[in-house]
């Protein structure tokens, strides 16, 4: 195959993620792999790495064995303009909060009918992408996924990267602009990418991805985890994040999970035509993501306390004089999953005239510990509000407006 006739396909990242994108993509010989990542020497590292190695992608299968891929992408580079003239498909696989920097990067090399996708969108991903492209939005497919394909982590950067379980199946929604000059649809298009599985599922509309988002998972098990902590007691060993959920977080949890799907038929009924079926309850979506993977299915308890794609997570923390630990509020599930994720929520859902109690009172104890104000009462008037991506500080004030991009 010449390299004209290859699908060009851009992966914005360094992490875990992007790594094993990176394999995965670069392993298909239909695809010319390029990656841009923008952090401190990442590209200078992983290129130098690549010299004398291959990327080698490590899956760990069900029954204890093991299977490797190994390839090389084309391109590793910090420089925008090399990674993105004639991508096709541009994948966002960083942290919510390094979305606006990669987009204020990339944006004025973003040729028309470019496929971007952000994998995961996280919540509030279209509302930013929007706003950064300006008109050129009219021109790009814009898709977003509600959670990361796989559990993976880098065992050795540059190098080695282990996918330690697949998502059965990965929702997704986009917002199209004029029609993509692909060679195949958008979702047709990621799947090559992705492998066979998990198989992506079209959400009809991208405000369900929204409230499907993964991040309305770690605040609820932060907070009835941490709340009652008290760091003059430090621990003397990181807890485990899933598989030490106890009745407390997982009752959070399904509560917030509760309120979107409250959200979810409120936006039903005030907007015609509009089917907010997908978002369904967080154990009937663990169960269905990870149907293979969870041994005790009796409850959502249980279910993420069985599910081996978790096997062995811990809490984030900081270690503390002594070598003791204490947690770690600076780290994305707290720091990026409540600005980016449950105040986003919080926006939709005021929008749609919807009481959040519960996530109300969580993004409270947050913003307490970030040392942030989103909230003031029960609503999102605070001064921090423009640090995160509520469909009100892209000036969306109504319910109809979010469904009329």
């Amino acid at each position: 195959m010449g390299t004209e006739d290859r699908t060009k396909v851009l992966i914005c990242g360094g992490g875990n993620g992007a790594h094993c994108l990176a394999g995965l993509s670069a392993s298909n010989p239909e695809n010319e792999t390029h990656v841009l990542t923008l952090f401190a020497d990442e590209a200078e590292r992983w290129t130098k790495v690549l010299q004398s190695n291959d990327l080698t992608v490590t899956i760990v299968k069900n029954d204890g064995g093991s299977e490797e891929i190994k390839s090389k992408p084309t391109l590793i580079t910090k420089n925008p303009k090399e990674a993105v003239t004639g991508a096709e498909i541009i994948f966002l696989i960083v942290p919510a909060f390094a979305h606006e920097q990669y987009f204020r990067e990339i944006s004025p090399f973003i040729g028309d009918n470019t496929l971007i996708v952000g994998l995961p969108g996280q919540a509030g991903f279209e509302f930013q992408c929007l706003h950064m492209l300006g008109e050129k939005a009219k021109h790009c497919t814009i898709m977003s996924t509600e959670s990361l394909p796989w559990a993976c982590r880098i065992l050795e950067f540059g190098r080695l990267v282990q996918i330690l379980g697949f998502k059965e199946t990965l929702g997704a929604s986009k917002l199209q602009g004029s029609i993509s000059n692909l060679k195949q649809s958008p979702f047709e298009s990621v799947q090559k990418v992705l492998g066979p599985k998990p198989v992506l599922r079209e959400i009809q509309n991208y405000i369900a991805v929204n409230l499907m988002a993964k991040s309305i998972i770690h605040p609820p098990l932060m907070y009835g985890k941490w709340s009652a902590f008290n760091e003059a007691a430090p621990l003397k060993e990181k807890p485990l994040f899933y598989q030490g959920v106890d009745e407390k977080q997982a009752s959070l949890l399904s509560s917030v999970s509760n309120e979107c799907i409250a959200i979810g038929k409120a936006i039903e009924k005030q907007i015609p035509g509009i089917d907010m079926s997908e978002v369904i309850h967080i154990l009937d979506w663990f169960l269905t993501y990870y149907a293979d993977q969870i041994t005790d299915k009796s409850n959502l308890m249980t279910t993420m306390q069985t599910n081996k794609a978790y096997d062995g997570l811990l809490h984030p923390m900081k270690q503390v004089d002594g070598g003791q630990f204490v947690p770690d509020f600076s780290y994305r599930y707290t720091a990026e999953d409540v600005p980016f994720g449950l105040v986003v929520l919080k926006g939709i859902g005021q929008l749609a005239g919807v009481d959040t109690p519960v996530m109300d009172e969580i993004i409270t104890w947050a913003q307490g510990k970030l040392n942030q104000e989103y909230l003031v009462g029960s609503e999102l008037s605070g001064k921090d509000l423009p640090k995160t991506r509520a469909p009100q500080r892209f000036g969306f004030k109504t319910l109809q407006q979010l469904f009329d991009v």
